[in-house]
């Protein structure tokens, strides 16, 4: 039943799929809420209308817990969880907007920054940036001296969209979205620390890999690294990026 009613809210993302558990009775930023168990923190929150922000996290797919956004705080348990793959407890009393949580998500994405386009930070439209607003982020506060993936090439080989690696923030969307939604597995996540990225096939182009253009993938992407072709008037231009 609470599976059915929920679908009424179409528009809203919870952040992760919905349980279909007994009732679980908790409190969060004061409200009283009662999910099923097996329900996320980060599902509770939304139901109470809490805004947590997330990047990782969409109720299409399973948690994740990589973009350390979500992050809240829970009496009586030490530090500061991921509430996408904390499961909800009864009695639980959650707070998700403090001063700490603030700083702390702050600096969080002044880090995605540090590696992301500095002419593509403001004016933006994609899930990123709204985070970025909701949380008050709105400069490049590292600049661009250091080390990052500005230089990486796009990949604009299939027909219909493109991949920009200096806007992925490895979020892993994608890739769950090609294995949960479609069962396809053309994607994957390559290497470690920084040198992470994102990959189709055997480090292949999009239109060489196994990759079917279902669009799963592009769907998913918070941060337009994946994004229809469609969209774009001409050729994609990105001022430090060089097509492929």
């Amino acid at each position: 039943m609470w599976s059915e009613l929920r679908r009424l809210k179409a528009d809203t993302d919870y952040g992760t799929p919905p349980r279909d558990g007994a009732p679980v009775a908790l409190e969060i930023d004061g409200v009283a809420v009662t999910v099923p168990a097996g329900s996320s923190v980060l599902l509770a929150a939304t139901e109470a209308g809490s805004q947590v922000p997330k990047l990782c996290a969409c109720d299409t797919l399973e948690p994740f817990g990589s973009c350390r956004v979500c992050l809240v705080e829970i009496e009586g348990k030490r530090g500061y969880p991921a509430s996408c793959t904390t499961p909800v407890e009864a009695g639980m009393v959650v707070r998700t907007a403090t001063p700490r949580l603030q700083a702390l998500r702050r600096g969080v994405l002044e880090l995605y920054l540090s590696d992301f386009p500095a002419d593509e930070v403001q004016g933006g439209w994609s899930e990123f940036h709204q985070t970025l607003e909701q949380v008050g982020v709105r400069s490049h506060p590292y600049g661009s001296a250091g080390a990052n993936h500005a230089r990486a090439p796009v990949d604009q080989s299939n027909p219909y969209f493109l991949f920009d690696p200096a806007k992925c923030i490895v979020c892993s969307r994608c890739v769950r979205a090609c294995e949960e939604i479609q069962g396809t597995f053309a994607l994957a996540l390559q290497g470690r620390g920084f040198d992470t990225q994102v990959v189709a096939g055997q480090n292949q182009p999009f239109f060489e890999s196994d990759c079917v253009s279902c669009g799963a993938c592009v769907q998913s992407c918070p941060s337009q690294a994946l994004v229809e072709k469609s969209l774009f008037d001409g050729a994609y231009d990105h001022a430090t990026a060089t097509a492929t």
